[in-house]
């Protein structure tokens, strides 16, 4: 198991920055992190994805203006957004995929909220 605690979520205009972070409860070396964002009306979708050996996944709409990192020292998994826009809009969530006697089992914070508006 794993608690998850996202922040750094809040109100910025369109072309700013901001970074998000997810402190977990036990070491992150050896699971696959990711945050997925939910904006009202849609279904969660998968933002960014840093698999237990370090590959990074991006969705296409944030490619080349978001960048997840981990500093598995402090257990804590990062996501820096550049150039946000309005659709960037949404809640953030922190996941953790950890392998589980039955099959692999998804964590889930609590979300932080990111709005981009002028």
């Amino acid at each position: 198991q794993v608690q998850l605690v996202e922040s750094g979520g809040g109100l910025v205009p369109p072309g700013g920055s901001l970074r998000l972070s997810c402190a977990a409860s036990r070491s992150i070396l050896s699971i696959t992190m990711a945050w997925y964002r939910q904006a009202p009306g849609k279904q969660r979708e998968l933002v960014a994805s840093i698999i237990k050996g370090g590959t990074l996944n991006y969705a296409d709409s944030v490619k080349g203006r978001f960048t997840i990192s981990r500093d598995i020292t402090k257990n804590t998994v990062y996501l820096q957004m550049n150039s946000l826009k309005p659709e960037d809009t949404a809640v953030y969530y922190c996941n953790a995929n950890i392998p589980g006697y039955t099959g692999n089992v998804d964590y889930w914070g609590q979300g932080t909220q990111v709005i981009v508006s002028s």
